[in-house]
């Protein structure tokens, strides 16, 4: 099956060498405003993919995305260029949605007229009310934004650190908005069926607020420190969305918290989702904490009126 990448920046390149290495795709298409740069990307990963897959990388304009299953989207402008850097800034990646949201009513459209019966993958920042954009344009529901997913892993790894445990063992997800106002899912959080706070307990570890505070804020601002050391946060998203891509070609119908849109909130938002071939199937509503969902509630808040930006 094809695979198309839109975008051939530091997250685009991050994506197409996780899609690669995981083989999860017959044809990977590379497509960029300048073609000269999908062209050398293209070739430089074409060389080395017979190591890992059969994949055939190619770049391409977007006519070259006909039949494509699933089209990944990374164009616009980043975290550091677009100054979402600030820990106590609110907005946070929001601040990029007005920006990213032109760049989307143009690449959309050409996108759709191409693969129209393909998956979109939104990756782009803040990815949430881009979706919500994307869902608009495109005119059609098979719309996933990669949500919090990749915030769920980074919550799993700093809890196993904690454990001292293979994060592969903990069951632990974030919810909501990814972006500032995101709720991480304390009650439901267990490692080897054992609730979290039990865990910690048997392990003379505190489970208090001080704790449960310090976690959220790995979390929350891992971008940020990412950027600082390396310039752009990409390896983490782009293994994430080669997961997800595998998951929709393979039609697994696997259960992971991704942005979709949920009619009855009426925003795009991350929830356990079971994800196949033709996107979301099912969205299903997990048992929250009165504070997790009253927290939820705010964040479905903020994703409302950066819709309304947009609309």
């Amino acid at each position: 099956m094809r695979i198309g990448i839109i975008g051939a920046g530091a997250v685009g390149a991050a994506c197409a060498m996780a899609t690669v290495m995981r083989g999860c795709a017959s044809e990977l298409v590379l497509v960029n405003r300048s073609r000269e740069r999908a062209k050398g990307m293209a070739t430089d990963m074409g060389y080395g993919a017979p190591l890992s897959s059969t994949t055939r990388v190619t770049d391409g304009d977007y006519s070259d995305l006909a039949g494509a299953a699933l089209v990944m989207i990374t164009v616009g402008v980043n975290e550091k260029s677009g100054g979402a850097t600030d820990r106590s800034d609110p907005a946070g990646r929001l601040r990029l949605l007005d920006k990213n949201a032109e760049v989307y009513r143009a690449v959309i459209p050409r996108i759709n007229a191409a693969a129209p019966d393909a998956v979109l993958l939104v990756v782009t920042d803040p990815p949430d009310p881009l979706a919500w954009l994307t869902r608009k344009l495109a005119g059609h529901d098979r719309v996933l934004s990669t949500g919090t997913l990749l915030d769920s892993l980074r919550f799993r790894v700093h809890l196993g650190r904690k454990l001292k445990v293979a994060p592969t063992a903990i069951e632990a997800q974030v919810l909501g908005e990814h972006g500032t106002s995101q709720i991480f899912h304390w009650s439901g959080a267990r490692v080897g069926g054992v609730p979290i706070s039990n865990a910690l307990g048997q392990r003379g570890v505190a489970y208090d607020d001080d704790f449960r505070a310090g976690i959220e804020k790995e979390v929350r601002y891992a971008n940020i420190t990412i950027i600082e050391g390396i310039g752009a946060s990409q390896y983490g998203i782009g293994m994430v969305c080669a997961r997800i891509a595998e998951i929709v070609l393979r039609d697994e119908r696997a259960v992971v918290p991704i942005g979709v849109y949920h009619s009855k909130l009426g925003v795009t938002l991350s929830l356990p989702s079971v994800v196949g071939r033709n996107g979301c199937i099912e969205v299903l509503d997990p048992s929250l904490s009165k504070d997790e969902r009253l927290g939820l509630d705010k964040s479905v808040e903020t994703l409302r009126k950066a819709q309304e930006r947009v609309r």
